[in-house]
């Protein structure tokens, strides 16, 4: 169980499965097993603009991972995020580290559903090399999706301690 704290309160999370990834790279060489939270796909509260982003990267969900991608063939991370909001009438930059300062920095307590989360490739890192779209905030926890290198275009918790301990900062879009 993780603990987010969220408006001056502790939020008790209960993850609802835990899968554990190992992939086969093209070389050939096994990846690094990797155990992230996920839960069924839960409804979140965006409005407007943001939730067309949120469904069209919904529509993503299965397509694989393309380092440079930017198609349903395959995606990055910051190309899935780039696409969605292009689909959306919203142009956005395309690397993970310009994405980071395009929008507004928001805490993790302020988290809502279209904001965007940035990790690094280990913990304590404040490189970024990952982006996410939040997709869900409610009393279960956060959602977000992301083109995940071992699993493609997923939905999963930002509560799992692999995410949790990966995570650098948020910024909240400015439509």
């Amino acid at each position: 169980m993780v603990r987010l704290k969220k408006g001056g309160r502790s939020v008790a999370v209960s993850p609802r499965s835990k899968i554990k990834t190992v992939s086969t790279l093209p070389s050939g060489e096994k990846t690094k097993a990797v155990t992230v939270t996920r839960r069924p796909q839960r409804t979140g509260s965006a409005t407007g603009t943001l939730a067309s982003v949120i469904e069209a990267a919904r529509s993503y969900q299965g397509t694989p991972y393309l380092f440079g991608g930017t198609t349903r063939l395959g995606l990055d991370c910051s190309g899935l995020l780039q696409l969605s909001f292009s689909e959306a009438g919203v142009s956005i930059p395309r690397s993970s580290n310009e994405q980071a300062v395009w929008g507004i920095p928001i805490k993790v307590t302020e988290l809502q559903p279209g904001d965007l989360i940035f990790f690094g490739a280990s913990p304590g890192s404040q490189t970024i090399t990952h982006v996410g779209l939040v997709t869900v905030v409610d009393d279960e926890g956060v959602d977000f999706i992301h083109a995940s290198t071992s699993l493609g275009v997923v939905e999963n918790s930002l509560e799992s301690d692999y995410y949790l301990s990966r995570f650098i900062r948020a910024v909240r879009p400015q439509l």
